[in-house]
C-alpha cells in the first residue's frame, strides 16, 4: 500500500536528510585533519591540507541550505557524528598502538565513501530545487563537480597507500 505524504512530510525527511549529511560532513572534516597531521611533510600531507580547505566550503554551503530552508543543525547527530568518528580511532590496524600503513589506507577509502555521499547529497538536492525555492540560486552541479574532483585527487593515493600496505617491500 504506498505511503501519500504531505509536502511538510517530505519537507521533514529532506531535514533529516540533510542533517544526517552535515554530521558526516563534521566527522569527514575532523577525519581529514586527523589524517592530514599523520601524514604532514609528504605528498599526501599537502593534498589533504588543500582538502580540509574544500571541505570546509562544503560544509559552508550545506550550512546555508540548512538556513535557507528554516533548519536547526541537530545538534544531537553532531555529538553523534564527532563520537563515531572518535571511536573509529581505536580499529585494529595491524598495531598495538600508533598510526600504520592499514591506517592511512582506512582513512583514505572513509574519505573517498565520504566524498563520494557528497556529490550524491549536491545531485539530489539539484534533483528536487525547483521545489523548494529558497534553494533557487545554488549551483548544485558545480558543488557536485568539486566532490567529483576531490574524489578524483584522493583515488591515486588511496592506491598508493594500497599498494604500501599489502606489497611486500622491494
Amino acid at each position: 500500500m504506498p505511503v501519500h505524504l504531505t509536502h511538510a512530510d517530505r519537507r521533514t525527511l529532506l531535514q533529516t536528510y540533510l542533517n544526517d549529511h552535515l554530521a558526516g560532513a563534521s566527522a569527514g572534516e575532523s577525519l581529514v585533519r586527523r589524517a592530514q597531521g599523520s601524514n604532514e611533510g609528504t605528498e599526501l600531507g599537502a593534498a589533504l591540507a588543500g582538502l580540509i580547505t574544500d571541505i570546509k566550503s562544503d560544509a559552508a554551503a550545506l550550512r546555508d541550505v540548512l538556513a535557507r530552508l528554516d533548519t536547526a543543525p541537530a545538534r544531537s547527530k553532531l555529538l553523534a557524528a564527532a563520537v563515531a568518528e572518535r571511536l573509529g580511532r581505536f580499529k585494529l590496524n595491524g598495531q598495538l598502538i600508533g598510526y600504520s600503513d592499514l591506517s592511512r589506507l582506512i582513512e583514505l577509502e572513509g574519505l573517498c565513501g565520504g566524498v563520494e555521499l557528497k556529490r550524491c547529497l549536491w545531485l539530489a538536492l539539484k534533483e528536487v530545487q525547483s521545489v523548494y525555492p529558497p534553494l533557487a540560486g545554488i549551483d548544485f552541479d558545480r558543488l557536485a563537480d568539486r566532490a567529483r574532483a576531490q574524489r578524483e585527487a584522493l583515488e591515486p593515493h588511496r592506491l598508493a597507500a594500497a599498494r604500501v600496505a599489502f606489497l611486500p617491500e622491494p
